[in-house]
Parts: C-alpha cells; structure tokens; sequence
C-alpha cells in the first residue's frame, strides 16, 4: 500500500488539481440547478463531474506510467501514460458531441423561460466561481509546461509563453493545459452569452456560444489524440533528435554522428546513436571516457532516461550533416 501512494504521488499534480477543481464546480452547479431548476446548468454540472472522472484517470494513468522498468516491460510503463490520454479524449469527444448537439437544438429551438433575478445571481455567481477556480487551474499547468521545458514561470508567462512551448510538454500536462484552456475561455464567453440573454431577450446567443465551446473541445481532442496515438505506437522526436546531435558534437572527441534516433516511451525518452570519434588510437579505456561523458550529458536533457552509445572510427564522411542514413558495416567499439 505504501509502494501505491509513493508512486501515485509522481502523477500529474495538474491533472490531480483539475480533477479536484471540477469536482467541486460539478458541487456548486448541481446546487446551483437545484435552485434554478436550469437545464443548461444541469448539462454544466455533468460536464465538471465528467471532467472530474477523466482527469482522475489521466492522473494515475501518468502515475502508473512511472513505474520501474522490469523483465516483461524491460522500457518501463512509459507509454501508459499515451493510453490513459487517449481513453480521456474519448470522454472529452462524447462531452463536446453532447454540448454542440445541446447548443444546436437551442439555436433551432429556443426558450423563452423567465428567470427571476435570484436565478440569475446565482447562474453568474456560479459561472464566475468557475471561471476564477478554471483560471487557477490553468495558471498551475502552465507553471508546469513551462518547468518542463525551463523556462521561467513568475508572473503571466504561464498564460503566454507556455502556449508557445506547449508542444515539448508532457502529454498529461498538454491534456490538462488545453482542456482548462477551453474550459476558462468558455465559462467567460458562457457568462456573456447569459448577461447578453438577460438583458436582451436574445436566448439563441447560450445555444451559439455552448456550438463554438464544442467545437473547441473537438479541436482539443483531435490534438491530443494524434499525438498521443502517435506516442503508444512509439515515434523519434525529431526536436530532441538536434538537440542531441548538438550535445553529442559539443564533445571535443567526436568527429560525426553515423545515427542517431530519440524514441519518446510517453514522457521518457530514449537515445541511440552511433557515433566517430576523431582518434584512431584510442584504447579501450579511453573510448569508454569518452562514451560515459556524453552519455552522462545526454541523460541531463529533460525527460532523457535511457542512453545508448556506440563507438566507431571516422569514416571520412560527413554523414550526419549530409542526412546519409545507410547502414554501416564497419569496425564498431562498445
């Protein structure tokens, strides 16, 4: 029992903070329905419980995906952690259906239900609670994109900068990030819509801004789902590929790289390469040296766990520049 809450204390603390967060709006909205008596609200509250359950899942899915490497599973649980998102995408799938199907039929056919003010209150009151509780949750999983690439994460960088590096996140924070982006951005066009109804009369406006909600959680979906079907099928990170290349050519021994893939096992990476080294003579005590100080550089990039070198002469080719990605059979030191 102890070996379970180690572990689950190394999942997502966003996914963690949002499942806790919806919980409590998906609270405050069915109380909010039960005063109002307000369909739309009853569909809100059901999206935060919904929320809730598939944030929960993606937690201690990013939990159990860090578990240690054993004989069956000899790369870890890595790739879990694209599973877990993938299954939580189809939940967001079935909840943007349910509120673009739900907007339409307002548009098409809408209400003319009086509200009284108390209703009304209690409607914003509960839509502002959630757009500041959202917020929150969105700050703290930019603060978390933003850590994973190091970059700085005091003051509004987490609602700028971190859409610039999103994509080098984790695949539980990018999920987390981009579902709380659309959740704070509908909940302030959502309270609009209502004020605008209010004041107005013009009750197809909630059906209009409950569409384009939906089809933005549509677009999170179809985001999150390539990338993370891409990542439990296993794919090289070209990004990480230069980076590397980079790290490796730093080293004053090495003359070429002959190959070299990154392979993402969910948020771990994996290196391989085959690299030429400038000296002919080196012994073997040497070649190790000089293995282990680039081995060691490479597994201080983030999310890098796994480092495998091989050694060869220089072939006089310029292979990694030139692109060359034929196969050697030549003298190789490990």
């Amino acid at each position: 029992m102890t070996g379970l809450f180690t572990l689950l204390k190394k999942g997502s603390k966003s996914s963690l903070m949002a499942a806790i967060v919806n919980f409590v709006l998906g609270t405050l909205k069915l109380v909010a329905y039960i005063f109002t008596g307000n369909v739309a609200m009853f569909a809100e509250m059901m999206h935060s419980y919904g929320d809730a359950a598939n944030q929960l899942f993606v937690w201690v899915g990013s939990a159990v995906s860090k578990k240690a490497p054993n004989e069956k599973f000899p790369f870890g649980y890595g790739r879990l952690v694209n599973i877990v998102c993938l299954f939580a995408v189809i939940i967001v799938a079935i909840l943007a259906y349910e509120t673009v199907l739900e907007g339409f039929h307002h548009v098409m056919h809408p209400t003319h239900q009086e509200q009284t003010m108390q209703q009304f209150l209690i409607a914003v009151g509960v839509l502002l609670i959630g757009v500041v509780l959202e917020g929150t949750v969105l700050y703290k999983a930019g603060q978390e994109v933003l850590e994973e690439v190091h970059k700085p994460t005091n003051g509004i960088h987490p609602f700028t900068t971190s859409y610039a590096n999103i994509g080098r996140a984790k695949p539980a924070t990018k999920l987390v990030f981009m579902e709380d982006t659309v959740a704070t951005g509908g909940g302030v066009i959502a309270l609009i819509a209502i004020v605008i109804a209010r004041f107005t009369g013009w009750t197809q406006i909630e059906g209009i801004v409950s569409i384009i909600i939906g089809l933005a959680m549509f677009y999170v979906v179809f985001k999150v789902f390539m990338e993370n079907a891409a990542g439990a099928i296993g794919r090289a990170d070209e990004e990480m590929e230069v980076h590397a290349s980079k790290v490796i050519l730093e080293h004053p021994e090495v003359s070429d790289i002959k190959r070299l893939v990154v392979m993402k096992e969910g948020e771990d990476k994996h290196v391989e390469a085959l690299i030429e080294v400038r000296n002919h003579e080196f012994n073997l005590r040497q070649l190790t040296e000089i293995k282990k100080e680039i081995t060691n550089n490479l597994l201080q990039q983030p999310h890098v766990t796994d480092v495998n070198i091989e050694i060869m002469e220089d072939d006089g080719l310029d292979d990694w520049k030139s692109g060359n990605g034929s196969s050697i059979n030549r003298n190789i030191y490990e």
